[in-house]
């Protein structure tokens, strides 16, 4: 944990995600729509029209049988804090309608600001962010299956992962009713963290000793995606194979490798 000036606790909010142990069944991604109100089209064929806040890749080594190995990788937004303290999106944006917060680390979405520019599209490296062609359209009764924490969004704006910032927002209002100064590594955990099966994602304060997240960051076999790009980001893989810490740092010509979005 660090203090500002004038003692205000920071905090820096990432993950941890172990690709050995990702099975790529796709829970992060259900949990994810589900818990956010990311709409979905009757024919979700189409990657350039559908919405998808976390997306699993599937990677290849290239190799035929019997040396083919495949590896999942679960994508969410990366909430780059870059070598300024701004993602690239954040930078490009006209209408400050992204944002970088600087008291929990999250990349933030006014989804009432936005006018649908999608300069932050452009300039974001991991495909992270969704432009809306289309309002929303729901099944009767699936109005009980919104979540009343978090604002659908409508037509012409973009959206993103938030890193379930509505339930740090919950989180911080019970720890102030409940007298804490800081907030519980259990009272604050994304969706996809909680929904994982396989236990790969791991969430909490990078900077606080105390949460799982800051030596598992720190392991031998930990990359970043695209790190030569400086962004800085808070979303951190873990894996023993050697071919795939290469393909996250974008290595594709060279080692032959593939890739396929789920």
């Amino acid at each position: 944990m660090k203090q500002e000036h004038g003692g205000v606790v920071t905090q820096k909010y990432g993950m941890v995600v172990d690709l050995d142990l990702c099975t790529g069944c796709g829970s992060c991604m259900v949990a994810c729509m589900a818990e956010n109100n990311v709409p979905f089209r009757e024919d979700e064929t189409d990657k350039l029209k559908s919405i998808t806040w976390m997306r699993v890749y599937k990677l290849t080594n290239g190799k035929h049988y019997p040396e083919t190995d495949i590896c999942y990788l679960p994508r969410p937004c990366q909430h780059c804090e870059g070598s300024h303290g701004h993602s690239p999106c954040v930078s490009v944006c006209p209408a400050t309608a992204t944002d970088y917060d600087n008291q929990t680390g999250i990349v933030s979405q006014i989804y009432t600001r936005c006018f649908g520019c999608r300069y932050c599209m452009g300039a974001c490296p991991y495909h992270a962010r969704y432009f809306n062609w289309y309002d929303p359209i729901w099944p009767e009764g699936m109005e009980r299956y919104l979540n009343p924490n978090v604002s659908p969004r409508m037509r012409g704006v973009v959206e993103k992962c938030s890193f379930c910032f509505h339930r740090y927002q919950a989180a911080k209002d019970k720890a102030h009713l409940d007298g804490q100064k800081e907030i519980d590594e259990d009272a604050y955990q994304t969706a996809c963290t909680q929904a994982c099966p396989a236990g790969a994602i791991t969430f909490g304060d990078l900077d606080n000793p105390n949460h799982a997240v800051h030596e598992l960051k720190k392991q031998p076999d930990t990359f970043r995606l695209l790190e030569k790009l400086g962004t800085n980001t808070k979303v951190y893989y873990v894996s023993s194979r050697e071919w795939v810490r290469r393909a996250g740092d974008n290595y594709l010509k060279t080692e032959g490798l593939k890739k396929a979005v789920l």
